[in-house]
This record gives C-alpha cells, sequence and structure tokens, in this order.
C-alpha cells in the first residue's frame, strides 16, 4: 500500500475535527503517534509497540491514544494472537477523520484538490486562470474552486456553513469553511519568488503587479481557515519527500531535485530530508541561472537563462534541444549538490516523458564521462503522481509538520 504522509488536527470536545484547533495537535509526542498509526496502514499498531517505536511511556501513549480516539482520529483495528500475555488491541488512523485542500494556482490554469489523512485525493477540480486578471479576479476563482472541492464535506456541517457564500467577510460567513469540521486548512502553491514565512509574493516571473501582495491573510481572510503559501516546487519537493512512491527519493534523509517545467521552470531541493528553501526563502529559482551571456532576454531582466532557452526551444517543437538546455543545467545542480537523483515533472514534460527523461539524461552520463570520479552518473526520472503533484503538495505545506514529517 502507498504510504503518503499526511496529517491531521485535534477538534473540539464532540469529536470533530476542526482547523481552527490545529494547535492542539501541534506536540512532538503526539505528532510521534500519529506518523506510527499512518504508517501502521489498516493493519495497525498496539500501544505497546508505539511505546517502544517512540520511547514514550506507555502512561504517556495511553492518554495520546485516548484523546485521538475521543476525537475520531484513531480507531481500533482488531486483536493481535497473543504471544505469552493478553491480546493486543491495535490502533488505526481513520482517514476520513480530516481533510486538507491544496491549491496549485498556475500563470494560466488552476487546480485544487481535497485530500484525506491517508494521502488519497477524495475531490478535485480544475480550470482554466489568468496570473495577470488582477488579485480581486484571481481569489475570487480560488476561493469558488476551494469551496467547490469542499461542498460535500460542508453538506454535512449544517445551516452555519452555508451562510454568507459571497466572496466577502471572514470566518464561517465567508462561504462556512470554518464550520466544516474535519477541514485542516488551505495549502497554496505558485510559481516564485516569493516569502514562504509571511505569506507574502515577490516579482512573480512575468507579473511584476504582484510584488508585496499578502496572498496568505488575503485568502485566510477570505476562507476562515488556515491557509499557508510556498512556491509550486518546494510544495512537489515536499509532497516528494514525504511520500512512498517508487521512483522518488523515497525515505527521508535523502536528497534530490525536482525540476518543474510547465509555463516556466524552476526546482524543489530536498537536502537531507528537508526542503531546503535558504534563508530567505529564495532557493530553487533554477530556472534564471545564466548558461548563456548573450542569450535572448529573459522576463526576469538577464540573458541567456535556462528558462527562456528552453521555453522558446519547446515553442520551436524542439524537444531534444529544450531536454539538452535542461540537462545543461540539470547537470551543474547536481554537480554543486551532488544529489541522489533528478525528478522531472510540469505539464511540458508530461507531453513528452521519454524524451525529457533521455535527453537530460544523456548530458549528465556525458558529465560523469568527463569527469570520470564517483559511482557514475545521477539517475534521471519522472516524478510520480503526474501533474497533480503540486496540489498535493500544497496539501501537505499543512499536513506533514503536523505526522513529524516536513518542515513547511
Amino acid at each position: 500500500m502507498k504510504r503518503v504522509r499526511t496529517a491531521t488536527t485535534a477538534g473540539p470536545e464532540n469529536g470533530e475535527v476542526a482547523g481552527a484547533n490545529l494547535g492542539a495537535l501541534r506536540s512532538h509526542n503526539t505528532a510521534l503517534v500519529l506518523g506510527l498509526l499512518r504508517d501502521a496502514g489498516t493493519e495497525g499498531i498496539s500501544r505497546l509497540e508505539l511505546a517502544e517505536r517512540t520511547g514514550l511511556t506507555p502512561q504517556a501513549v495511553s492518554k495520546i491514544t485516548a484523546r485521538l480516539r475521543a476525537q475520531g482520529l484513531a480507531a481500533e483495528a482488531g486483536r493481535r494472537a497473543s504471544t505469552g500475555g493478553k491480546p493486543r488491541t491495535v490502533l488505526r488512523l481513520v482517514p476520513e477523520a480530516g481533510h486538507a485542500v491544496g491549491v496549485h494556482l498556475d500563470r494560466d490554469e488552476l487546480r485544487v484538490v481535497l485530500v484525506d489523512l491517508d494521502g488519497a485525493v477524495v475531490g478535485e477540480r480544475r480550470g482554466e486562470l489568468d496570473l495577470g486578471a488582477g488579485a480581486e479576479a484571481v481569489l475570487g476563482a480560488v476561493c469558488a474552486a476551494v469551496r467547490g472541492v469542499v461542498g460535500g464535506l460542508r453538506a454535512g456541517a449544517g445551516a452555519e456553513a452555508d451562510a454568507g457564500a459571497g466572496s466577502g467577510g471572514t470566518g464561517a460567513g465567508a462561504g462556512g469553511l470554518a464550520a466544516v469540521g474535519s477541514l485542516v486548512g488551505v495549502g497554496v502553491a505558485l510559481p516564485g519568488p516569493l516569502d514562504h514565512v509571511r505569506g507574502v509574493l515577490h516579482r512573480v516571473t512575468g507579473f511584476p503587479e504582484w510584488d508585496g501582495f499578502p496572498l496568505r491573510d488575503a485568502l485566510a481572510e477570505r476562507l476562515g481557515v488556515p491557509v499557508v503559501v510556498d512556491k509550486d516546487t518546494n510544495a512537489a519537493a515536499l509532497g516528494l519527500a514525504v511520500g512512498g512512491d517508487e521512483g522518488a527519493a523515497g525515505a527521508a534523509g535523502r536528497s534530490f531535485a525536482y525540476l518543474h517545467l510547465g509555463t516556466g521552470l524552476g526546482a524543489g531541493l530536498v537536502i537531507g530530508g528537508s526542503v531546503h528553501r535558504g534563508a530567505r526563502t529564495g532557493a530553487g529559482e533554477f530556472g534564471h541561472q545564466v548558461i548563456r551571456l548573450d542569450g535572448p532576454l529573459c522576463e526576469c531582466g538577464n540573458r541567456g537563462c535556462v528558462e527562456v532557452l528552453c521555453l522558446r526551444a519547446v515553442a520551436r517543437g524542439e524537444v531534444a534541444e529544450a531536454a539538452r538546455v535542461l540537462g545543461v543545467a540539470a547537470g551543474n545542480l547536481a554537480g554543486l549538490l551532488d544529489i541522489d537523483v533528478v525528478l522531472l515533472g510540469g505539464r511540458t514534460v508530461a507531453g513528452d516523458p521519454e524524451a525529457y527523461v533521455n535527453g537530460v539524461g544523456e548530458v549528465l552520463r556525458a558529465r560523469a564521462r568527463r569527469e570520470g570520479t564517483g559511482p557514475g552518473p545521477v539517475p534521471v526520472r519522472v516524478a510520480p503522481r503526474g501533474e497533480r503533484i503540486v496540489a498535493e503538495g500544497a496539501a501537505q505545506l499543512l499536513l506533514a509538520p503536523l505526522f513529524g514529517r516536513g518542515d513547511a
């Protein structure tokens, strides 16, 4: 069974899980227990095993699991045969007890997914979008799509959830999301650069009018639930780092680069199992490294950036050339960071994945032959989960830290 590392949040005493109560589960010990419950899957795990693996006392584990059961986050999964003592009751995570929304806000497209605690996508919306249409138009489209994908959950939230379904106002009155008991919050991923900590955009390449816009606070005010904002490549990298997908870097502790080629070009970097954002949250501006000093002018203001060279080749239909340019830049990155694997994603790669994997791989193999050192070239693979990886990763911005996974 694929294990996607997600998380949830504690709710009020009546057993609901509410985004407003996220802080109740923001403890190291509870995160350890939740992570092990999730990893155990449907087979479950006993309290004794939880104590052994976490280093907590049996009493502490009993208190934590009792609270999780009362909140509907954990349930009994049967008993294990006795090995000489009393048969052990095993517990499992309840996937449907909590949800998070992931938003991929691209330059010309909007994708929104609803994810449960087991990492499964249980709802999705997708449509065209113009990032240059202005803040009000973009925020309205995002809020409408989020409310739409959460519609099935809202059905059980009562009349309060339906109050004030317009775009103005705050809290439950702003579309009713605060009244949806199982909703943890909304993660939003979009092109950078941006300030991940404050949720403020910088000069998004090609859309300078967004510079300084407080996207996180603006959406939180309209939706009435916690919102986290990060770059699309960071979100995808987080989703890959905390997932169990074969072909990804896999287990925490490994290092990889996720290269996203769509309407732009960027990178998500995972070093030692953690997303690397940099001191000013500006790491991963991979597309704007200059590899041709006299090259064409890029929208960022430089000449000869990887992004402009790669996208122009794509526009001409020269996929092999685009892959070669991407490979040169990937080789620079691999040589600088000595990463384990390069993962390729984005809609442009999805259009001809084999050509990009082969083209980038050939450049890296040629570089390894020239250098004649190390165990061989860095492997190149297509990132799992296709074009949905950014939206799914955006949901993980909220969930993964609550399971003790990731650093969002």
